[in-house]
Order: structure tokens, then sequence, then C-alpha cells
């Protein structure tokens, strides 16, 4: 399963909130910036071909772990890292992809097993599985590179409008309130920043409303490529954050919620359009919950320069999650 979608309490996210892992944090991290050189993610997602059939190798560093193992967003990375290397083809880039969290993969040595299943002229077809070494199973990813096609063009989906920007809002690292007891901190929130815009902190008291949250994001290391936009696998990990909708559905009572975790049974993300912003908004919301299990999505807009830039909708991704409680 991916547990880089672990939700720890009902009301986990919103303004003045703690990342959607429902971890509260301590002001600490650098501030954000381009890195002129590889950044952590472009350094934590290398990969080495140690065979003709697809065999490549690779390591999770620990500081992307959440609780307790890293972000599935993470580990997808170098599944799509390893799938690049082995089409080989600049002229076709990431179209869609879905990942199974099948086994858990902790942070370490990795093996990377990449199957071609058919490669064209203008589409290809790869599946990679990353495991832990000499582990039986792990995550599965499916994936699906195309060239530009002549066809039309339309953006049919609502950008939240009225939200504050990045620079209003809150941050994950800042201090909380006095009355708020501290968690301890999680590796990964100090590579990552997160400015909830939309919804509620777990400590406030509020009527639930709509399973829907919004943030925005960056990494500390911007992984900026060469032609000016964002490297598009990091906004897969940005994709991988969506029990939270379902804790702004349920949360409102301070003290009265039940410790629960989301870990994920899949996770599908639609690549759409090049990324040139650092800060990107996520627009999460939750669809079904019942059974056990709940629906989610997640829209990741760039944003571009506040009032001078159109919203351009660069991602678009789903999630099937399951409870567990931890009382």
């Amino acid at each position: 399963m991916g547990h880089g979608t672990v939700v720890c309490r009902v009301r986990s996210d919103a303004p003045s909130a703690c990342p959607p892992c429902g971890i509260r944090l301590t002001a600490w991290g650098p501030a954000a910036s381009v890195s002129p050189v590889a950044s952590f993610f472009e350094n934590s997602t290398q990969v080495e071909r140690v065979g003709l059939d697809g065999s490549f190798s690779g390591s999770i560093h620990e500081g992307w772990n959440l609780r307790p193992l890293p972000q599935g967003g993470i580990v997808t990375a170098l599944a799509l890292r390893a799938m690049e290397a082995e089409l080989d083809d600049p002229s076709q880039r990431l179209r869609t992809l879905h990942t199974t969290f099948v086994a858990q993969v902790p942070h370490g040595p990795v093996e990377i097993a990449v199957d071609t299943l058919r490669r064209g002229r203008s589409m290809s077809h790869l599946r990679a599985e990353v495991r832990a070494v000499g582990a039986p199973r792990g995550h599965v990813t499916t994936a699906v590179f195309g060239s530009p096609r002549v066809g039309f063009e339309f953006t049919d989906a609502a950008f939240p409008e009225g939200l504050p920007g990045p620079e209003a809002c809150r941050s994950f690292r800042d201090p909380l309130p006095p009355e708020v007891e501290p968690f301890e901190p999680l590796p990964f929130w100090s590579h990552v920043d997160g400015r909830p815009a939309l919804g509620h902190a777990f400590w406030e008291a509020y009527e639930p409303g709509r399973a829907e949250r919004a943030g925005w994001y960056r990494f500390d290391e911007v992984p900026m490529r060469d032609d000016g936009t964002v490297d598009p696998f990091s906004i897969v990990v940005l994709s991988d954050f969506m029990p939270g909708a379902v804790g702004e559905r349920v949360g409102g009572t301070p003290g009265a919620d039940r410790p629960w975790f989301g870990p994920s049974v899949d996770l599908t993300v639609h690549l759409l359009a090049p990324c040139r912003s650092e800060w990107v908004l996520c627009h999460n919301t939750a669809r079904f919950a019942g059974d056990g299990y709940a629906s989610a999505d997640m829209s990741i807009w760039d944003c571009g320069t506040p009032g001078a830039d159109e919203p351009v909708l660069v991602a678009h991704a789903t999630q099937l999650f399951f409870f567990t409680f931890l009382d």
C-alpha cells in the first residue's frame, strides 16, 4: 500500500493546519529556492541500468519518509524515471500513469523491473515494479508516453476562485498556536512546503461541509529543467495527498476525533500540460466514502504570476484509499 497518503487525525489539513498526513510540525527546513544544480528530488530519483532486460537499481532516501514508509508518489517517480530511461525517446512525454500499491516499499536500495508492453512511433506503453531488494512484490506502475498530436484544446474545469496566494497562507512549518501540542516532524516535509488555502485546521471547531480542500505546494529545491519547466515526475509526488478532503468532511469538533490512517490502494495521474511555476495549487475533493474505502481526486494548477497569468490545469489525479483506525 502507498503510505504517502497517511492521515493521522480526521481534521488534518486546512489554513493554519498541519500537512495532509495529519502530523503537526515545528518550524524547520530551508527556504524554497531553485537549485542551480540537481535538486534533492532529482538526485533521489536517479536510476542505474543493471541489465539489458529492463532491470534498474535505485535508492529511496529516508528524507522522503512519512509514517512509517516513503511517500507513494516518490516511489512512483522512481518507476517513471526507469521507464523513461528504458523508452529513451524524448519525443514522447509522460501522459498518464496508474500505480497499484501491492506491497510495502521501505527506504533504502530498490530493484526496478521495467517491461515495455508496446513501443510505438507516437505512443508507448510500459510497466515497472519497484520493490525492496530481494522482495517478491512492491509498487506496480503502468504508464503511457506519447508525442504531441493534432486535436481540440479546452479546459472545462473550474479553478477555485477567491483563494489567497501562498504568501498569505500559513505554512505547515509555522509555529502552532500555544495551546496545540506539536507532533514529531516527518522527514518528507523538510523538502516540500505546504500552505493550506481552503478548509479548516484540526484544532478548529466548525460545521463540516463539503469534502474539499486546497493548498499551495512547492519543493524547497524546485526540480526545474533547462527548458524552464518543472520536472513532471515531481508533480506526481504533489498529487499524492488526497485523504485530507475526507478529513475536512468528517471533522469539526476538537478532541473528539478518532485518529486514522488513509493508506492508498492506487494512484492515477494524468499529466496534461507542462508546469512552469514553483508554487502549484492542489485542489482536492472526495466523491464517496463507504464500506471502509474512499474515492478522492486532485486537480493541480499552475497559476503563473498571480493577477497576470491564467491558471493552467497541469495534472488531474484520482485515488482509492481505505481507513485504518488507531484506537
